[in-house]
């Protein structure tokens, strides 16, 4: 009886160690993750404060440190240099005033909200004008693929700004402020880049190149503020306090009213954008997967987010209409593609304006894709020829016929007591070369205006004698 009766109180002991155990390891979780995630411990939020207010301030330096930024930008932009613009984005000054905007409106202070929003603008216009006189006088006006990547936002782009402006003002916060953080974001936000294009566009008179880059640089602002001053309310930085507190109410008024404009817009634009990217995907999608139909092929096909209008250009084999009314049924029922509209153009039809969309359009944008994708291989074939060329130089230097061609020099140089012949490797630092050099000693009863002469001549006959386009004459 006694054993039956110890049973349940065995069975009872067990469940609570059970128990005991797995709250022990679920605190020991959250303790870890908690300590992991912490960043309100290790945060200086007076230090934060005075460190952003310094970094606001656009004069002297940091003006002059802006224009050399955008020229080197724009330069950059110009030649279509990847490394180039990243250079500029590190020692460009713009990020100070954004994030000066966003701990403004957290803390309530008017004053950091004012100076950060005035030296915003004089650097948005300063960075224009700049970049605008640059490209007024550049010779080189060419639509680079730089430039036109900075001329239309993406969803992507408002997610990088979110995350980046995240990781800055975060890593602004901590005590010793992190300085790769700080760079990385200003290359990740390319916030300099867009300004540059905005000034270009307005430099070549294209005003929708100018609204589309000067959208991106908006974008960028509005979420690298709008990231500092959610990091800044979480963190509970402390409210700027006034004496009259009619005052701070009105401050703190006008400083929600501020974030509330800035919120809902910024909302508003992300889930605009991310549906585009959504019709987009799903546009590429549809065409992959379901325009299919043996003997014909896709060779471009065009979409229009606004009017939901998908074009598709086909070659080879004529489409029935009845395989393309297919298509349009299961375009409408496609997800986040419903009415949509979707025209066919084919090779095969010649008539009006199909004929003329397809001579048109669709060979000029195929001779565009070819030319692209030929680039690459017709410099490898440029730098194999000159690889080549440089080969073929140094075997005509080692064919040179040494000890006939001496016995010539000295019979038409008389007073010449020597001649020697090496070949010398010399390089510029972009590329090798080896160039044939002759030494001759002169006798002494020459003076130095004929021995000139006589190098001069003797130089330009071995020129022609051995077929070569630079020597070198020394004299010993």
């Amino acid at each position: 009886m006694s054993t039956s009766e110890n049973r349940p109180t065995g069975n009872a002991s067990e469940e609570q160690q059970f128990e005991h155990l797995k709250l022990s390891t679920w605190a020991s979780l959250k303790k870890f993750f908690g300590e992991l995630l912490d960043i309100r411990s290790d945060t200086d939020r007076d230090a934060t404060i005075d460190a952003v207010k310094k970094d606001i301030s656009f004069k002297g330096h940091n003006a002059w440190i802006l224009i050399f930024s955008i020229f080197v930008a724009s330069i950059g932009l110009n030649v279509s240099s990847t490394a180039v613009v990243i250079g500029a984005m590190l020692i460009s000054p713009l990020m100070g005033p954004i994030v000066g905007v966003g701990l403004g409106v957290a803390i309530n202070d008017v004053e950091m909200l004012k100076r950060s929003l005035i030296n915003l603008g004089v650097m948005i216009g300063l960075s224009v004008m700049t970049a605008f006189l640059y490209f007024k006088v550049s010779p080189l006006t060419e639509e680079t693929p730089e430039l036109l990547a900075r001329t239309a936002p993406t969803i992507l782009d408002v997610l990088v700004a979110i995350f980046g402006g995240l990781a800055l003002i975060v890593a602004k916060t901590k005590s010793g402020t992190i300085a790769s953080v700080i760079f990385g974001v200003a290359i990740a936000t390319a916030l300099m880049p867009p300004l540059c294009t905005v000034g270009y566009s307005l430099a070549v008179g294209n005003a929708e190149y100018a609204m589309g880059s000067f959208y991106l640089f908006s974008i960028n602002t509005v979420f690298i503020a709008l990231s500092t001053f959610i990091v800044a309310k979480l963190l509970r930085f402390p409210l700027v306090r006034y004496a009259n507190s009619k005052r701070r109410r009105f401050i703190a008024r006008v400083a929600s009213l501020i974030a509330l404009i800035v919120m809902v817009p910024s909302v508003i634009l992300f889930l605009q954008l991310l549906d585009q990217q959504v019709f987009e995907n799903n546009t590429k999608d549809f065409v992959r997967d379901v325009i299919n139909y043996e003997g014909a092929e896709v060779v471009k096909f065009t979409h229009d987010y606004q009017t939901k209008e998908i074009e598709v250009y086909l070659i080879g084999r004529l489409v029935p209409q009845g395989q393309i009314n297919k298509w349009m049924t299961t375009l409408q029922e496609t997800d986040d593609l419903e009415g949509g509209k979707l025209t066919i153009y084919q090779g095969t039809d010649q008539s009006g304006e199909l004929a003329e969309k397809l001579s048109n359009d669709l060979k000029q944008d195929i001779l565009e894709d070819l030319y692209v994708n030929n680039q690459k291989e017709l410099k490898d074939k440029d730098l194999r020829i000159e690889f080549l060329e440089e080969e073929i130089t140094k075997l005509k230097i080692e064919e040179i016929p040494f000890a006939s061609l001496s016995q010539e020099v000295k019979i038409n140089y008389d007073k010449l007591k020597s001649f020697s012949y090496s070949k010398r490797v010399m390089t510029n630092f972009s590329s090798i070369d080896t160039i044939p050099v002759f030494q001759v000693d002169w006798d002494r009863s020459l003076n130095s205006r004929s021995r000139t002469e006589n190098n001069q001549k003797l130089a330009n006959w071995l020129k022609f004698k051995l077929n070569l386009d630079t020597l070198l004459i020394e004299e010993r």
